[in-house]
C-alpha cells in the first residue's frame, strides 16, 4: 500500500456505509421504481456535469462507434438493474435483496466463461455451489414467509445478472476511456432508458411529497457518488480484491439499518444463507486473486524467456 495521509480502509469502510444506505432510501421512498431510478441518475449526472464539461467532455472525440455501442448496452443494462432491484425492495426485506446481489461476482465468473472462455477452477466452482445453496436457504425461508417475498428475491437475482451484464460491457470500454468520462456517458444513458420507461409505463414524474425529493438527491450523493467515488479512489491504495471483499459488508450494513430504522426481522434462514453466500464469494475472490497472480508470474516468466533468447 503507497503511503497516504488518510487511512485507505476507513474510507473504504464509509464507502461500505454510504452504498448500505441505497436500500433503506429505496424503501422509504414512495415513488415507482422507475421514477425512483431515474432521478436517482438524473441527479448523479447533473452533480457529475460540471466536472465532466470543464475538464472530460474532449474524450468524447476519440470514443469508436464500438465503445458508443457497448456503453449503450452497459446503460441500458444498468437501467433494469435498478428497476427490478428497487421493485425487489417492494416485495421482500432489504436483508434478502442485498445478500442475493452480492451474487454479481459469480454472475461475472459464469459471464467470463461463457463468453472470454476463461477457466473454472475447483474452489472456483465450489464457491458457485455455496454461494447458490446460500441463495436457495434464502429464497426457501422467504417462501415460507409468502409467494411475493420469493418474488422479490427472483428480481433480486436478474438485477444483478443485469448488473454484471453492465459491467462485462463496460470493462472493454474502460480501457481505452477515463473513469469519469465512461461512468457519465452510462449514467447519462441509463437516465434517458429509465425516463422512456417511466413515459411508457404512464408513471408521473411528479409532483411528489419533498421527502421523496430529498430521498432522489440523497440516492444521487451517498451510494451513488459517494460510496463509489471512494472505492474508485481506493484503489489507488488498495488491491481490487480487498475491495470487492469490502462490498460483501453492503448487506450486513443494510441489514442492520433497515433492522434499526425501518423495524424489519431478520429471519434464520437470511442469517444462514447470507452466511453461506458470503462465505462463498469470499472463498471466490480469494481463488480468483490466486490464479490471477499465477498468471501474471507465467506471463513475467514467458516475458524474461523471451528477452533472453
Amino acid at each position: 500500500m503507497t503511503d497516504t495521509k488518510v487511512n485507505p480502509y476507513l474510507l473504504l469502510a464509509i464507502g461500505v456505509i454510504s452504498v448500505s444506505t441505497s436500500a433503506i432510501l429505496v424503501k422509504v421512498s414512495s415513488a415507482p421504481s422507475g421514477v425512483l431510478a431515474f432521478y436517482r441518475l438524473l441527479f448523479t449526472v447533473l452533480l457529475m456535469s460540471p466536472v465532466f464539461f470543464l475538464t472530460y467532455v474532449k474524450e468524447l472525440k476519440v470514443i469508436t462507434l464500438k465503445d458508443w455501442a457497448y456503453s449503450i448496452i452497459a446503460g441500458v443494462f444498468l437501467a433494469f438493474h435498478f428497476i427490478l432491484w428497487f421493485e425487489s425492495l417492494n416485495y421482500t426485506s432489504v436483508a434478502s435483496s442485498t445478500v442475493l446481489v452480492t451474487l454479481q461476482p459469480l454472475f461475472a465468473f459464469l459471464g467470463a466463461y461463457l463468453f472470454f472462455g476463461e477457466k473454472m477452477t475447483g474452489k472456483a466452482v465450489l464457491s458457485a455451489i455455496l454461494a447458490i445453496a446460500g441463495s436457495f436457504i434464502i429464497s426457501w425461508g422467504d417462501f415460507r414467509i409468502s409467494g411475493s417475498a420469493l418474488w422479490g428475491d427472483i428480481l433480486a437475482l436478474i438485477a444483478c445478472g443485469l448488473v454484471t451484464g453492465y459491467l462485462l460491457f463496460g470493462q472493454t470500454v474502460r480501457k481505452r476511456v477515463s473513469l469519469i468520462t465512461y461512468t457519465y456517458l452510462v449514467y447519462a444513458i441509463s437516465a434517458v432508458v429509465l425516463l422512456a420507461y417511466v413515459l411508457m409505463r404512464g408513471e408521473s414524474l411528479g409532483p411528489y411529497p419533498k421527502e421523496d425529493w430529498i430521498y432522489f438527491l440523497m440516492l444521487a450523493i451517498i451510494p451513488t457518488l459517494l460510496g463509489h467515488t471512494l472505492f474508485n479512489w481506493s484503489l489507488k491504495w488498495l488491491s481490487t480484491s480487498t475491495i470487492s471483499m469490502a462490498i460483501l459488508f453492503e448487506p450486513i450494513g443494510a441489514s442492520m439499518l433497515a433492522f434499526w430504522l425501518l423495524g424489519e426481522k431478520i429471519l434464520f434462514t437470511q442469517i444462514a444463507g447470507g452466511v453461506i453466500i458470503i462465505f462463498g464469494v469470499t472463498l471466490f475472490l480469494i481463488e480468483e486473486r490466486k490464479v490471477k497472480r499465477m498468471i501474471q508470474q507465467v506471463n513475467e516468466v514467458n516475458k524474461n524467456e523471451g528477452f533472453s533468447n
